[in-house]
């Protein structure tokens, strides 16, 4: 059987691995040229992810709902839900559809876009991301609508300003495994907000993110989520975490808002879906990675989270400049 299991540090925790486990698909990336005044009212993205990163300047960040965000130089802010929103240079400047405002297109995976009246400068860079694991969904869902992390320190100011050039030219020059690098650079970015938000949040000490803190109940996910083939029992994962099955029962529940073999079930679900997006896995072997004893059996359950056979899913398409899909 092919071990399709993330290589995971032995040291780190819980919360550490899922945040390990977090992998963007997709990358579209955007540098803007703004002068003001100047608006943008970008659309929803069904599924993805949107970040903004203003290297110079400032702006304005609204998403309905919500009250408006300053954008300054060197803050990072996520809009995790892929929400329609609009970016402008002041509260009173109208804001022009973001498709109608022509691009330089560099290549299938990076724009250029430059707007405004002529007046003070702000510079920014826009990416759009999705995520395609299990764990970087559950984790998603939990974040508010809009995460922004300003307060960098001089030596975090460097770093960002750094990595953020290194994308730069990654993506324009598209030197060979360029777009790898720009995908993975993401990464660290979206981490380094989410983690800033973990710290901080109080909606962080709740629901899942808080039983994966949890010495017994986050050594009992961190074991399903290594090892989703094993034959899970509620009493089997009591026992590895030294609790008597009924309490261990009612703390999960407590703690993660659902039974422990329904999680266990979702979780090998999703899991085997990704893997599925990610290209052809034999169902016969995708269906004992996931410790079912037969197709047959996997397939049933399958159908029964997603409404539709394993073999009816298909890979999503990639994001592309000026077709990116919405939810109108």
């Amino acid at each position: 059987m092919t071990d399709t299991k993330p290589q995971l540090p032995s040291y780190a925790d819980p919360l550490g691995e899922t945040l390990h486990m977090l992998k963007l698909n997709g990358t579209l990336y955007c540098r803007s040229e703004l002068t003001a005044p100047w608006g943008i009212d970008l659309p929803p993205i069904e599924g993805c992810m949107m970040f903004h990163i203003v290297t110079a300047g400032r702006g304005w960040l609204e998403v309905e709902g919500e009250e408006p965000v300053l954008l300054e130089t060197g803050s990072l802010t996520l809009v995790p839900h892929g929400a329609g929103h609009v970016i402008r240079s002041s509260a009173d400047c109208p804001a022009e559809p973001l498709f109608d405002i022509p691009v330089e297109r560099v290549s299938d995976r990076y724009e250029i876009m430059r707007h405004g009246g002529g007046g003070e400068y702000t510079h920014s860079i826009c990416v759009v991301v999705r995520f395609d694991h299990v764990a970087a969904e559950r984790l998603v869902a939990l974040l508010p609508r809009i995460v922004q992390v300003d307060a960098w320190d001089s030596d975090a100011e460097s770093w960002l300003q750094s990595t953020l050039r290194f994308i730069a030219r990654e993506a324009k020059e598209l030197r060979p495994g360029g777009e790898t690098v720009i995908t993975h650079l993401s990464d660290i970015l979206v981490i380094q907000a989410i983690r800033s938000w973990l710290a901080t949040a109080p909606a962080a000490d709740q629901g899942w993110l808080a039983a994966l803190r949890d010495g017994q109940i986050g050594r009992a996910l961190a074991m399903i989520h290594r090892t989703p083939d094993r034959d899970w029992s509620v009493e089997g994962l009591a026992r590895e975490v030294g609790m008597s099955r009924s309490a261990f029962s009612a703390r999960f529940t407590e703690l993660v808002g659902e039974p422990v073999m329904r999680y266990v079930t979702q979780w090998r679900m999703q899991l085997a879906r990704t893997q599925i997006l990610e290209g052809a896995v034999p169902l016969a072997a995708l269906a004992r990675q996931m410790g079912y004893q037969s197709e047959a059996a996997f397939s049933r359950a399958f159908k029964r989270m997603f409404g539709m056979p394993p073999g009816k899913v298909r890979r999503a398409p990639p994001l592309v400049p000026g077709q990116i899909p919405t939810t109108d």
